[in-house]
């Protein structure tokens, strides 16, 4: 084996033929927007909002939603450009296999399978938490012994292994029915938040933005490293490029209006939790819903908790949606075994892969405390936005003449600058991250040179 074998590149074809079968082109412009806005508004605007408020920013959390928001708009239009012009299921695998070479693209699928996997398991746990307190509110809360896992003194997390099988029947269904799914929930989710800021809006005290930056520039900082995160999720968007019936005009449209919408609510709701109280109590659980109670509407509570079961809901259907379209887009490349590049006839989803998935997932969110684990989730999701910003240059120097219906504006610059951003937060993490991230590294090297380098569909091409 020769260094240049596994720096090598593959040839940029966003529609060439799959082997196992293609997956259906039923999605549009509308349907990608909702997928982004389901991936992005979850626990971030529940749950994240505040607690950066009440403990990094105060009412300042607002410019922290502002300057996160840019921070991350920087990767979405690298993402954006890649989508339109290189294509394919895969996302940043794919836009790395064309880009930067062949180890750089199995290094990034397999973070990318670790970011999914782990961030749809550890959402689900969250989840059951959600929804055992909607149980105990009408008195029928489950027993421990049912919604914790072994190493918490109970025999496993029932709600949370049972939403993510319920979630992989779904995806076997088909794309369709999926994004109509989808649509439903998010629909959900936003008459929450419309609730929510129809009764904020007639009890904002001005008072209670004073001070406006209680921790001063460096809390505005710190707020934005912890809410980065809560816009976690668009990149799954552009897994859907093999389902996208016009991807080089739809996906950036998907991509940057479902930030664009998602950072508005973000900054309007943060605005709003934190004129109607003051900051320092909305150290809590629920913030959202708790606001509701304290301000005397147990009926809005109720809804703002069915929006965020809702929004937890569909953050897993995307997650657990784009790592099932990146493992695809591996395997028929033959960087992981070839059963699963096989794509159902009837359906058009790959139900092996989502089978499989979805038993591992299910596992992990049933018999497993996530806890600091799901740090993993924050640093394999930076480490992919870094590497698709520097696939933008790349690919901008070794492939001049390709069609790029969607530009990065000012590019090299954005794009560098999102790769700078993506890696100083990326230093910023814990090194205990750090570690468990290059266990998991090592152990996808080991694999990639025991069996993928060898059965790669560019070896057999060469050989």
């Amino acid at each position: 084996m020769q260094f240049a074998d596994v720096l090598r590149t593959k040839m940029i074809n966003a529609d060439h033929p799959a082997a196992g079968g293609n997956l259906r082109r039923v999605l549009g412009p509308v349907d990608l927007t909702l997928l982004g806005i389901g991936a992005i508004i979850g626990a971030g605007i529940f749950v994240l909002t505040g607690v950066a408020a009440a403990t990094q920013a105060g009412p300042a959390i607002i410019l922290s939603y502002f300057v996160a928001g840019i921070a991350c708009a920087f990767s979405a239009l690298a993402y954006a450009e890649l989508a339109a012009a290189v294509g394919g299921c895969g996302s940043a695998y794919g836009y790395s296999y064309a880009g930067l070479g062949e180890i750089v693209a199995w290094i990034i699928g397999w973070d990318l399978i670790l970011e999914y996997g782990v961030a749809t398991s550890a959402v689900a746990i969250g989840w059951s938490s959600y929804v055992n307190n909607a149980f105990t509110a009408v008195g029928f809360a489950l027993p421990d012994i049912l919604i914790k896992s072994p190493s918490e003194g109970g025999w496993l997390n029932l709600p949370a292994a049972l939403i993510v099988l319920v979630l992989a029947g779904l995806l076997s269904l088909g794309v369709r029915e999926s994004a109509r799914f989808n649509a439903i929930m998010v629909a959900v989710k936003l008459i929450a938040i419309s609730i929510f800021i129809g009764v904020a809006l007639f009890h904002i005290q001005p008072s209670n933005w004073q001070p406006f930056m209680p921790f001063g520039w460096n809390g505005v900082m710190g707020g934005a490293a912890v809410i980065f995160f809560a816009y976690i999720g668009f990149d799954a968007v552009s897994t859907a490029a093999e389902e996208a019936r016009n991807p080089q005009r739809d996906l950036p449209i998907g991509i940057l209006v479902s930030l664009a919408v998602c950072t508005l609510i973000y900054i309007i709701v943060a605005g709003l939790l934190t004129a109607v109280v003051a900051y320092p109590t909305l150290n809590v659980g629920s913030p959202v819903a708790d606001v509701m109670l304290r301000l005397g509407y147990p009926w809005a509570a109720g809804f703002v908790a069915a929006g965020a079961i809702a929004g937890l809901t569909t953050v897993m259907l995307v997650l657990y949606y784009g790592l099932t379209r990146v493992f695809l887009a591996m395997s028929r490349d033959g960087l992981l075994p070839p059963l699963f590049a096989r794509v159902n006839p009837r359906t058009h989803t790959p139900i092996r892969v989502i089978i499989v998935s979805g038993v591992l997932m299910a596992a992990i969110a049933g018999f497993t405390p996530i806890g600091e684990v799901a740090e993993l989730v924050n640093i394999g999701t930076l480490a992919a936005f870094f590497l698709v910003c520097i696939g933008v240059v790349s690919l901008r120097y070794t492939h001049p003449d390709l069609p790029r219906p969607f530009k990065t504006p000012f590019a090299p610059a954005v794009p560098l600058l999102g790769a700078a951003a993506c890696l100083y937060l990326m230093l910023n993490l814990p090194l205990v991250t750090w570690l468990r991230f290059g266990i998991w590294l090592a152990l996808g090297l080991v694999i990639y040179f025991m069996y993928s380098h060898q059965h790669s569909v560019l070896m057999r091409d060469e050989a």
